[in-house]
C-alpha cells in the first residue's frame, strides 16, 4: 500500500456526533472525501440534510442519524444496530460559556453528559459493530475532540466582557475526554481498537470573527503561529488518526492549536 492509500477510507464506514457543526462539518467532509460512508449525527434534521446534500454533490455517501447523544435510549439504538463501524469521532458537545459565579448545577450535568456520558455510552454500545470493522479491515478507530481547555486555563484576560467566557465546567468535562480516551485505549488495544484524541485550539466561527474582530485579534496574538484556525484545518489531523496512515497510534492527544498549549 502506498503512503497515500494508507489515508484512503474506501468501503469503510464513519460515525459522527455534532455533524453538522463548525468542526464537525470539515471532519464529515474530509472523512467523504476519503471514501467513507459517513452516518451524520445531530439533533436537528434540516443541517444535517444539508450537509448529507453537499456530500451527495463531492461524490460521497452519507445517511442521518437524528437524536440527541444525551439520549441514551436513542444512542444505544442507533449505534448498536450498526452491522459495522470503522471509524467513531464522539465530536458533540452541549453547554453555554459561563463563569464559576453563574454556574449552576444544571451546566455541570449537561457539559458532562454529553462530553463524557455519551463518549461512554457511545463507544459501549458501538463496541460489536467496532469488532466487525476490525474484522473487515484490521483495525477501527474512535476519535474523541477535546480542547485546549482540556489541557490549559484560559486566560480571563482575553474575554473582557465579550460573554464568551470559557466555563470551568467546560474545561472539567474537556479534560476528562483526555483521561478517558487513555483509559480506553488500553482496554481496547488488544481488540485493535485505537482510541485517541484531537485537541482543537481557537477555532472561533466565521460569526464571531465578523462579529466581534478584537476579540479574535487577541486569540491570534496569544497563539504562536499568529494567528486563529479555520476549521478545515482539522480535517487532516482528523482524517490521519482514522486511517491506516494511524495504525500505530493509541492512547495519544493530538494538539491542532497552533501551537497554544506549548507556551
Amino acid at each position: 500500500m502506498t503512503s497515500s492509500a494508507r489515508f484512503r477510507l474506501d468501503g469503510r464506514t464513519a460515525f459522527v456526533t455534532g455533524a453538522a457543526g463548525h468542526l464537525g462539518t470539515a471532519i464529515t467532509l474530509a472523512l467523504a472525501e476519503a471514501g467513507a460512508h459517513v452516518i451524520l449525527n445531530g439533533r436537528r434534521e434540516a443541517p444535517l440534510h444539508d450537509l448529507a446534500a453537499r456530500i451527495a454533490d463531492r461524490g460521497g455517501t452519507a445517511s442521518l442519524a437524528v437524536f440527541d447523544i444525551m439520549d441514551t435510549s436513542a444512542l444505544q439504538r442507533s449505534l448498536g444496530a450498526l452491522p459495522r463501524l470503522d471509524v467513531l469521532i464522539n465530536n458533540a458537545y452541549t453547554g453555554r460559556p459561563g463563569t464559576l459565579a453563574k454556574m449552576t448545577t444544571e451546566d455541570c450535568d449537561q457539559a458532562f453528559a454529553s462530553a463524557l456520558t455519551a463518549t461512554l455510552e457511545a463507544v459501549r454500545a458501538a463496541l460489536p459493530a467496532l469488532r466487525e470493522g476490525v474484522a473487515a479491515a484490521g483495525g477501527a478507530s474512535v476519535i474523541n475532540i477535546s480542547s485546549m481547555y482540556g489541557r490549559v486555563s484560559p486566560d480571563p484576560t482575553l474575554y473582557g466582557n465579550t460573554g464568551f467566557d470559557s466555563a470551568p465546567w467546560y474545561a472539567a468535562a474537556k479534560g476528562g475526554i483526555v483521561q478517558l480516551t487513555r483509559h480506553l485505549a488500553c482496554h481496547l488495544a488488544r481488540e485493535k481498537i485505537r482510541v485517541n484524541t484531537v485537541t482543537p485550539g481557537p477555532f472561533p466561527r466565521d460569526s464571531i470573527q465578523t462579529a466581534h474582530p478584537e476579540f479574535v485579534q487577541r486569540l491570534a496574538a496569544k497563539t504562536p503561529l499568529g494567528r486563529v484556525g479555520m476549521a478545515e484545518e482539522i480535517a487532516g489531523p482528523v482524517l490521519f488518526l482514522a486511517s491506516d496512515a494511524a495504525s500505530y497510534v493509541t492512547g495519544a492527544d493530538l494538539p491542532v492549536d497552533g501551537g497554544w498549549t506549548a507556551w
